[in-house]
């Protein structure tokens, strides 16, 4: 599978896992109704986030991508959250920003992690030239 799909999917599964925490830490039951009515707004601003900063491009990428499509999840879904008349609190808002930011922004920092720690342990082909003489022929 190609990355750009992965890195949606991936996105999706961060916003939708948000909707059901927020549901569980107010001991209500995680229904898909109820997550999916939830997450919906932060969907969409995820979305606009993605086209937004044409992440398909470089679905991976921190910055600007991760942090754009974090402030399009957050800034769209709550837009629409009120604009529907969901709750604003303003704890509500805080705790959205930081697990939405710690969500979309953390798997891709994570992911950048890994790929470097890869790259500083895979041999280079001048060390294995070095280590792996070529035979005479």
């Amino acid at each position: 599978m190609r990355p750009a799909p992965l890195a949606l999917a991936a996105d999706a599964a961060c916003v939708l896992a948000f909707a059901a925490a927020g549901r569980a830490s107010h001991a209500e039951t995680a229904a898909t109704t109820e997550v999916l009515r939830i997450a919906w707004p932060f969907l969409v601003g995820a979305g606009a986030g993605w086209v937004a900063t044409t992440a398909w491009r470089a679905p991976m990428q921190v910055w600007p991508r991760g942090i754009g499509i974090w402030a399009a999840t957050w800034a769209v879904g709550m837009t629409a959250r009120g604009a529907t008349g969901g709750g604003l609190a303003p704890t509500f808002l805080l705790v959205a920003a930081a697990t939405l930011g710690v969500e979309l922004v953390g798997w891709r920092g994570a992911g950048a992690l890994v790929t470097a720690a890869r790259a500083r342990s895979a041999p280079t082909r001048s060390a294995l030239a070095r280590s792996h003489p070529a035979e005479p022929r």
